[in-house]
């Protein structure tokens, strides 16, 4: 039985936007903890959870991660306190992929598969240089190429 959502895309194909949508309908989403620094407008416990890579690297070492990749030089993953409570996280497609074939039989994943020009349109809207949203297509297109490990794609930018 599907116990979890979990929503997957490319940059700026909404996923966020869904949260969002999700929450207000009672969604509980697990917050992942990041070695990033935040970001404008972020705060630490909504948002994510903002620890530093020692931290971070302390928290795999003791088995409190449940899955965590590298990004940028940044660490991303959720704790299992974090996902025991919550009913949907969102996930990176390497994570998805590395899943034990256990654990993913419990997902309910949502694919956000949109359009390229509505993505790098929303990046430019974002104020990333055309550099940063080029880089951003091009690890997307390796990332998910071939990607079929989804319950339900959605397509529809205007969801």
């Amino acid at each position: 039985m599907k116990t979890k959502i979990v929503l997957v895309g490319k940059a700026a194909s909404g996923k966020d936007y869904l949260k969002k949508k999700l929450i207000k309908q009672g969604v509980q989403f697990g917050i992942s903890t990041t070695t990033r620094p935040p970001r404008e407008g972020e705060v630490d416990g909504v948002d994510y959870h903002f620890v530093n890579k020692n931290q971070f690297l302390t928290y795999v070492d003791h088995g409190l991660i449940v899955f965590y990749q590298e990004f940028n030089d940044h660490y991303y993953g959720i704790t299992k306190e974090e996902f025991k409570a919550c009913d949907a996280v969102i996930l990176n497609v390497e994570v998805l992929n590395k899943m034990s074939a256990e654990m993913r039989k419990h997902l309910f994943v949502i694919y956000l598969n949109i359009d390229i020009l509505v993505r790098m349109e929303r990046m430019k809207e974002r104020d990333l240089s055309s550099k940063n949203v080029n880089q951003r297509i091009y690890v997307d297109n390796k990332q998910y190429e071939g990607f079929t490990n989804y319950d339900l794609m959605i397509t529809n930018p205007n969801f």
